[in-house]
């Protein structure tokens, strides 16, 4: 009589398994918590205690770690493996069904306490599952219910299951084994260990994330893509989601995007995102303030982008949208009206709540092909990081306002990067494009007659003159950049021609 052994932590779709095996011909071999479940039932079974002859110990934490069980699992289906099983009083295990402790589950609860989520660590699963996996020659593992009926397919069909079958179930076995040891790993080690030091990157990386849903498409209606997270929350960012349909891959960048932007800001403070770059930035005495003021730095290309404001957003916010048509607002709060307003006027505009700014704890990655780019998030200019003015005049006060809003707002930019601004408002924003130039110009362009007066930020160094020339002559009376060309002295002898005040941070910022 084949043997098989049951251990699931995960009931579902057992009962119709186990009498189905039964009527086939199999014994049921079962632990702890799932013989309680199939005797109930009315399932023959027998326990794990009767083949170890081993009383359960620790509280359940050792139930199936015993050599009746592995050994029986682990043999070879050759005379010698089989005489020593006898010889032992051991009888061949043929088919494993475990699934694991719930340990994903259990971390994903807001209130989960360390010691609470150590004993959700399987040890004796899965090493059944591993034994079984090894020896898929001859054993049959199973981890997922979904399986089920295609194994009782395959045993009603041809009496056993088949070598391709029990390999490929082998494999999911082991994938499962991964997932769970990562998500493992991650936890403690985001939990237990310290924040490493801002010039540590870790020898090797592991990924705890699972698939919160699927999206409707990512980046192009042919491209399959899901959204993955680790923890409890199962939005983006975290975010809480009021009103709207559902975000795509597009929208999850863009609002990534917004809300670190904004979150760089102490001042109420809104920022405009459309594919990854800012359309405009503003800040004022309150976010309803600010929000006209960054939608004017750029109204066409407003339209249909995201809206990041770092203070909570209520009727008289909502009144400045006018009827500018938005995909997504993200806010640490809303009034009960603003969310009344948006869920009956904007139903399809998604509507985010977030608590905690962006903070740029851990890492930041990307994918490339056959590999991964690793660095920890730009979060601003270095500690020790000063402006230093290089030209012969020196920019007077309402400048220096101009350029410090400018500074930070460059940092958000797809380089290569340009920003105007007038005080604490963009004016026009260059990025995204191959040459620093065009960046240039194409800032000037946007501010549509504003750069009188303006400063103009750069994320990175100025490798000629031009870009200065073209705000010098476009009424621009400042720039702050990082400095380190070799051509540095010529461009601070142009910006001297023109009674430009320049000041260098010695801080570069790229955003690829």
């Amino acid at each position: 009589m084949p043997r098989a052994l049951f251990s699931v932590s995960s009931k579902r779709g057992l009962l119709g398994f186990a009498k189905a095996l039964v009527g086939l011909g199999w014994e049921i071999v079962a632990s702890g918590g799932t013989a309680q479940t199939l005797t109930d039932a009315g399932v023959a079974v027998t326990s794990v205690e009767r083949v170890t002859r081993q009383a359960e110990m620790l509280g359940g934490r050792v139930k199936t770690l015993h050599p009746a069980i592995h050994s029986g699992i682990l043999a070879r289906d050759t005379d010698a493996d089989m005489q020593e099983l006898a010889a032992n009083g051991f009888a061949p295990i043929t088919m494993v069904v475990c699934n694991l402790y719930p340990f994903s589950e259990t971390i994903k609860q807001s209130d989960v306490r360390l010691e609470d989520a150590i004993e959700q660590i399987d040890i004796g699963g899965v090493t059944l599952l591993r034994g079984a996996a090894k020896n898929f020659a001859r054993v049959t593992v199973l981890c997922d219910p979904l399986d089920y009926s295609e194994v009782i397919v395959a045993l009603k069909t041809d009496g056993t299951t088949s070598l391709q079958q029990r390999r490929d179930l082998a494999v999911k076995a082991f994938g499962h084994c991964r997932e769970y040891d990562t998500a493992i790993y991650a936890y403690l080690s985001e939990s237990d260990i310290a924040e490493p030091e801002e010039d540590d990157v870790p020898d090797s990386i592991a990924f705890g994330v699972q698939r919160s849903h699927d999206l409707r498409y990512g980046e192009n209606p042919h491209q399959p893509a899901a959204y993955y997270t680790r923890g409890e929350a199962g939005t983006p960012l975290g975010a809480e989601q009021l009103a709207g349909r559902q975000l795509s891959y597009n929208n999850i960048l863009d609002v990534d995007s917004a809300w670190r932007a904004v979150s760089s800001f102490e001042e109420p403070t809104v920022v405009i995102v459309k594919h990854l770059n800012p359309t405009g930035i503003a800040s004022a005495g309150s976010v309803a303030e600010a929000f006209p003021q960054a939608l004017a730095s750029d109204r066409v290309s407003s339209f249909g982008g995201i809206i990041a404001a770092n203070g909570e957003v209520d009727e008289e916010f909502l009144k400045s949208l006018g009827t500018l048509f938005v995909e997504a607002i993200i806010a640490p709060s809303y009034s009960e009206a603003a969310v009344a307003l948006l869920r009956s006027g904007r139903r399809n505009c998604r509507v985010l709540r977030i608590k905690e700014p962006f903070r740029g704890r851990g890492y930041e990655f990307r994918s490339v092909m056959n590999g991964l780019l690793m660095q920890r998030y730009d979060l601003g200019d270095p500690a020790g990081a000063t402006m230093k003015t290089v030209t012969k005049r020196a920019p007077i006060d309402q400048e220096m306002e101009s350029l410090v809003f400018a500074w930070k707002a460059v940092q958000h930019v797809k380089s290569n990067a340009i920003v105007l601004a007038q005080g604490k408002r963009t004016v026009g924003i260059g990025g995204g494009l191959p040459s620093r130039v065009d960046a240039a110009e194409l800032a000037i362009k946007k501010a549509v007659g504003e750069t009188t007066n303006a400063a103009m930020a750069s994320d990175a160094f100025f490798p000629f003159p031009d870009s200065i020339e073209h705000a010098a002559r476009a009424g621009v009376t400042c720039v702050v950049q990082p400095g380190g060309s070799i051509r540095d002295s010529q461009v601070i002898e142009t910006a001297d021609y023109f009674n430009m005040a320049m000041v260098f941070t010695g801080s570069r910022h790229f955003r690829h």
